[in-house]
């Protein structure tokens, strides 16, 4: 199967009334395509001499990049493994006492979980923001548009997540630990959405002359 067609059936699906994936998944995905464009602005600035001052940070930046990639796709993966478990809660007797007990425990357990996975999500988000920027000042100025694409993907990878975490948080009964994770997401999402406007200002500016 070509590359065209795997993008193809996972439009296609994404699209569908399946469950998985969604927008978890998607906002995961978001993060990893823009850190193809850093790891594209990053080779187009090695081996040139104008930049031989960055090259060591350039080799810093591709290898961070790659494996932050790596953990993007599988937080995509993730996302949708931990969503099923939580479905089939909806579905749980509860009838009686124990049976209500039950389901309310397990229920929290797997609202949890599923709040871990766009908490990482967000957290890589905000790491790979921090690699962009110092793109932005010393990658190859040829690609600096790149960068600012990558940083408005990082910024969809962040916002798309938040999201998710809220939307498991809510139904949460312990609502100490769900402002725990509440708190943590805000927070992040604020110091992603601030560097990442900054970046993109940055950006604009040069591209503007």
């Amino acid at each position: 199967m070509t590359g065209e067609a795997q993008i193809s059936e996972y439009l296609d699906i994404l699209s569908s009334k399946a469950p998985v994936p969604g927008g978890g998944g998607a906002s995961a995905l978001a993060g990893a395509l823009g850190d193809s464009l850093g790891q594209m602005v990053v080779h187009l600035t090695l081996g040139k001499k104008k930049y031989a001052q960055v090259q060591d940070e350039m080799l810093e930046y591709e290898s961070h990049l790659k494996r932050l990639q790596e953990e993007f796709l599988v937080l995509a993966d993730r996302d949708a493994e931990v969503f099923a478990p939580l479905a089939e809660c909806y579905r749980l007797l509860d009838v009686t006492e124990e049976e209500k007990a039950y389901k309310e425990k397990i229920m929290e357990e797997r609202l949890r979980n599923a709040s871990f996975v766009p908490l990482e999500i967000m957290e890589k988000a905000v790491e790979m923001l921090g690699i962009l920027e110092e793109l932005s000042y010393k990658g190859s100025v040829m690609a600096v548009s790149d960068v600012g694409v990558g940083v408005q993907f990082a910024r969809t990878a962040l916002l798309g997540a938040v999201m998710n975490v809220y939307i498991n948080t809510r139904s949460m009964k312990n609502r100490q630990k769900a402002e725990e994770l509440n708190g943590e997401a805000e927070r992040l999402a604020k110091e992603g959405t601030l560097r990442a406007d900054r970046i993109y200002e940055n950006v604009l500016k040069k591209l503007r002359g």
